[in-house]
């Protein structure tokens, strides 16, 4: 990954962090700071919740191959441009179940050094919102054998929409 690219994901990863923050923060009053990125080994950002350390993974959720390239603004590896290709021949309504179930089961094949690691999905789609997801997190199964203590949803790109799958 060059150097723009490995920025970019910082940022996006840096500002789904923060959002999160902000919207646990606000839901559950317990104060959360200080967004710090980690090594691979590691999930994406650790910060402080209360006076605990907590380590979050970070995924965004697309819809499509040219909805990821464009709010990416790079090409995509050849996995990914698979997996989004076959999620686009699902039938539309199956779409955002088969998006998280393939999100989840790439996740929890991850191993973390970490005590408290918690996973955070941030929605990238403009076609799902707060509803379609409801709908959905009612059949969802999360693999099992994943590395997670808690598993989070941002619902919505730049709005605290916060849904607890886990």
């Amino acid at each position: 990954m060059n150097r723009d690219s490995e920025q970019e994901k910082i940022a996006l990863e840096h500002g789904a962090a923060k959002l999160f923050l902000r919207c646990y923060e606000k839901e559950f009053g317990i104060k959360m700071r200080n967004i710090w990125h980690n090594t691979p080994s590691k999930p994406d950002v650790s910060c402080y919740k209360g006076e605990q350390r907590l380590d979050i993974e970070i995924a965004h959720l697309y819809a499509s191959e040219t909805e990821a390239m464009a709010v990416l603004g790079r090409p995509l590896s050849i996995g990914m441009q698979r997996d989004l290709a076959e999620m686009a021949l699902e039938p539309s309504d199956q779409r955002l179940h088969c998006a998280l179930h393939r999100l989840l089961a790439q996740k929890a094949k991850k191993q973390y050094e970490s005590e408290h690691p918690w996973l955070l999905i941030r929605n990238a789609s403009t076609i799902w919102h707060l509803d379609d997801f409801k709908a959905v997190l009612a059949h969802l199964d999360v693999p099992k054998g994943h590395p997670f203590q808690q598993i989070w949803l941002l619902c919505d790109f730049y709005r605290g929409e916060l849904v607890q799958i886990l």
